[in-house]
């Protein structure tokens, strides 16, 4: 059997030791957090030839993890899978329509539609559950709580501010301005968070972020599409969702940001409901809101 570290899975070990390794062996981890879903259906030739490397390299990470074989190994990426429902079938057989533009239409809407459900079915998993626990807990716990998204996810930074600044006022965006990001960083308690969004191809400002806050030991919540992220090293918590192969969705996302904003909501329950109901009296007698 493995012998991860004390609380770790198979895959939490691999991100803790992966940047040690050597080139070789750090590109062999790298596939395998990419690629974990289906180590289980490899042999040991297969892996190495999948993630370019060679058998030697494999056995060499496999004794590194603390396992006796690569049958072990398979076992506790084996017990780490969960079955996940079954894909979606084909798109309806009600796409018989005559008019071909009203068909192609409804079958965008109803793919966009079907994958996005299909992404969050893949996403909601038990390791996913665990880890959004650990997070809560960093969350609800926080001083105040650091939140930073680049590019196009520097959207999803800001709804996420916007929802919890709705019954918690403590929250400090970083997304806007990348340039005086640092000084603010280098102005973070030891009591606070940090939450990044960050997915494939991370950006270099961001892996800096969260290399500095790590210096200054505060927790970060990493939420990314590849467990592979250079940030993955610096994070206390990583909360993964799917990507698309398709096109770009942020449909995963948004439901993970939402569920964080209600747990929030409902740790905070004394004094949120009461927050809640003040702004909305507030903003219907500003004349701002109707009923």
């Amino acid at each position: 059997m493995g012998k991860v570290q004390e609380g770790m899975n198979a895959l939490e070990h691999i991100i803790s030791i992966k940047d040690t390794l050597p080139n070789k062996q750090k590109q062999l981890c790298d596939y395998i957090l990419n690629n974990h879903q289906d180590i289980g259906l490899f042999t040991v030739k297969e892996v190495a030839n999948k993630a370019n490397v060679g058998t030697t390299t494999v056995l060499r990470l496999v004794k590194l993890l603390g396992y006796d074989s690569f049958f072990d190994l398979r076992k506790d990426f084996h017990d780490i899978q969960k079955d996940y429902s079954d894909k979606w079938e084909n798109v309806q057989k009600s796409f018989d329509s005559n008019d071909e533009n009203n068909e192609n239409n409804y079958k965008t809407l109803s793919t966009v539609f079907q994958e996005g459900i299909e992404l969050m079915d893949k996403t909601l998993n038990p390791q996913l559950v665990e880890n959004f626990n650990v997070a809560m807990d960093l969350i609800s716990n926080a001083e105040k709580i650091n939140i930073l998204g680049l590019r196009p996810y520097k959207a999803i930074a800001i709804y996420l501010e916007l929802l919890i600044e709705e019954f918690h006022s403590k929250t400090r965006q970083l997304s806007y301005d990348s340039d005086s990001m640092f000084d603010r960083i280098l102005q973070f308690e030891k009591n606070e968070v940090f939450i990044i969004f960050s997915f494939s191809p991370d950006t270099q400002r961001a892996i800096d972020a969260a290399k500095v806050a790590h210096e200054r030991n505060i927790p970060i919540i990493l939420v990314t599409d590849h467990l592979s992220s250079p940030i993955a090293s610096y994070s206390s918590v990583i909360l993964k969702t799917e990507s698309s192969e398709n096109h770009y969705t942020i449909i995963p996302i948004i439901a993970l940001v939402e569920s964080i904003v209600i747990e929030l909501g409902i740790r905070q329950s004394k004094t949120s409901i009461e927050k809640i109901q003040t702004l909305v009296n507030t903003l219907k007698d500003k004349k701002i809101i109707v009923e």
